[in-house]
């Protein structure tokens, strides 16, 4: 089984290019993050002769630093001498390839900007948990959706019961008949946040406090964008480092920025 294993902003990845059927994708997976406790998700990709990138998420899910990791494998295996590169990625949970924008920063690392996929929509919806109701901003995205609470929401306390949020996580994913759930928990400072990540994938059942989150990164900055009827660029400090994200509400346009190297 060869893969590799790649650190976008903390939120390790490995990256499987042995060719893999679907319904063994989930054990395979479970085996790698098994000998790598280190790796919070797993990928499987291909080369197709076009010269794109394939990528299936061992969820199906769709995940934003696994399509920047994706993108960079492809430059290190194929293209190692190419200062930059577009890449583009057809990733599990996105209807359109993804194109990723990538500049070399060291011998196997990368500086990138990636389109993401526009949201479905955005809008509150109620949630309970534990005799706790509220109102709260959902995402809902293809492939995963997050649920984003602020430091003024009645569900803060579950930052700090994080047993307590991985059984809201469970609980709300399947109320709100998602693919993937993830919480982002996201405390404000001017042009920059502070965000904490929580993410679960039912069909793996993996449930990760996660060191950076791309796709929880850029519905943040979807919401606030939705929220101020403007354009943002936010900076978001999280336990692996900081991603960026532009989001323009009248386009729908959001770009993710970050870094990635092989681990």
């Amino acid at each position: 089984m060869r893969y590799s294993i790649l650190d976008p902003t903390g939120n390790i990845t490995a990256l499987v290019e042995s060719q893999t059927n679907v319904h063994s994708q989930p054990k395979v997976a479970a085996d790698i993050m098994a000998h790598h406790p280190e790796v919070e998700q797993v990928g499987f990709v291909s080369y197709p002769p076009n010269g794109d990138v394939c990528l299936r998420m061992a969820g199906g899910e769709f995940c934003g630093n696994a399509t920047m990791s994706a993108a960079a494998l492809h430059l290190m295996r194929n293209h190692p001498n190419l200062a930059s590169a577009t890449v583009f990625v057809e990733v599990s949970g996105a209807r359109d390839s993804i194109e990723v924008r990538l500049t070399k920063t060291g011998e196997l690392a990368y500086s990138a900007g990636v389109s993401m996929p526009r949201p479905l929509y955005v809008e509150r919806r109620s949630l309970l948990y534990n005799d706790v109701e509220e109102l709260v901003p959902v995402v809902f995205m293809e492939g995963i959706s997050h649920v984003v609470i602020q430091a003024t929401s009645c569900f803060w306390f579950l930052l700090a019961q994080r047993d307590d949020a991985e059984l809201a996580v469970r609980h709300w994913c399947a109320e709100l008949g998602v693919d993937g759930l993830g919480i982002m928990f996201v405390e404000q400072r001017d042009d920059s946040c502070v965000l904490t990540p929580l993410v679960y994938v039912p069909v793996g059942n993996t449930v990760f406090w996660e060191n950076s989150c791309a796709s929880g990164t850029s519905a943040v900055g979807m919401y606030l964008a939705h929220e101020a009827h403007s354009p943002i660029d936010v900076t978001c400090s999280e336990p692996g480092g900081r991603l960026r994200v532009t989001s323009n509400p009248a386009t729908q346009e959001t770009w993710l920025y970050g870094n990635v190297k092989l681990a």
